[in-house]
C-alpha cells in the first residue's frame, strides 16, 4: 500500500515485521502505461491520452472514473452485437461508465436511455456523455423494480441472475445480454437466441421474442 511517513510509522507499530521502500516519482500516473484503447468493429474505446485510429467512432472514457472502460470482454462482446442491429431507441441497464450508451448514440441509436442503481455510475455516465458530445437520458433506477422507459433495443451487461429477472419485465425487439461466463446457462423463457459471441470464457447473447 502507499502511505506517508506518519502512515508508515503507524503500520510498523501494528506490524513490526513490515518493510518499506521508496516509490518512484510519478507513480500515481504509472498505471496509464497499462491501459490502452481497443478497436471493436466501427468503434474505438479508449482513454483521453490516446489517439484513436482513423475511420472509427471514438468513445473516450477516462478510466479514472472506473465502472468500466471498454476493455472487459463482456463490454467488447456487447459492442460487437450492438453493431449488428439497425439503430433504434435503446435502453442501457446497468450503464456503469456509459460506454455502451455512448457507443450506441455514436452509432445512430436514439433516443438512448442509461440507467444504473449506483449514483456514482450515473454521474460518471453523464460526465462521459458530455466529453463525447452525445445526448443521453440518464437516471438512477432499479431495473428490477422501477418502471422502465420503452425501447426497441435493451442492453444489459450485468450479473446473470439480474439478466434473467430483467427479461421477465421486458417487451422489445432485441435484447443484448452479457456479464456471465460462457459455461453458465442463461434461462430466457419467452426469448430465442438470435446470436452469440464468446471470448476469454465470457459470453454475450442477442435475444429476440420467441
Amino acid at each position: 500500500m502507499y502511505t506517508d511517513e506518519a502512515g508508515e510509522l503507524a503500520l510498523r507499530d501494528a506490524f513490526p515485521c513490515a518493510t518499506a521502500s521508496a516509490v518512484a516519482a510519478g507513480w500515481e500516473d504509472g498505471w496509464r502505461a497499462f491501459h490502452h484503447g481497443v478497436a471493436v468493429g466501427r468503434l474505438w474505446v479508449g482513454p483521453p491520452w490516446e489517439k484513436p485510429p482513423a475511420g472509427v467512432a471514438a468513445v473516450v472514457i477516462d478510466p479514472g472514473r472506473a465502472f468500466g472502460t471498454g476493455a472487459h470482454p463482456t463490454t467488447r462482446l456487447c459492442l460487437e452485437l450492438l453493431q449488428e442491429l439497425e439503430p433504434a431507441s435503446m435502453l442501457d441497464v446497468g450503464c456503469g461508465s456509459g460506454v455502451l450508451s455512448i457507443a450506441a448514440a455514436l452509432l445512430g441509436f436514439a433516443p438512448v436511455t442509461a440507467v444504473d442503481l449506483d449514483d456514482a455510475a450515473v454521474e460518471a455516465t453523464i460526465a462521459n456523455a458530455r466529453v463525447n458530445a452525445v445526448e443521453l437520458a440518464t437516471c438512477r433506477a432499479d431495473a428490477l423494480a422501477d418502471e422502465l422507459p420503452p425501447a426497441e433495443v435493451v442492453v444489459a451487461n450485468v450479473a446473470l441472475d439480474v439478466v434473467e429477472r430483467l427479461l421477465e419485465r421486458l417487451s422489445c425487439r432485441h435484447v443484448i445480454t452479457s456479464g456471465y461466463l460462457d459455461r453458465e446457462e442463461l434461462r430466457a423463457e419467452g426469448w430465442t437466441r438470435a446470436g452469440r459471441r464468446i471470448t476469454g470464457g465470457w459470453a454475450a447473447d442477442l435475444l429476440e421474442p420467441a
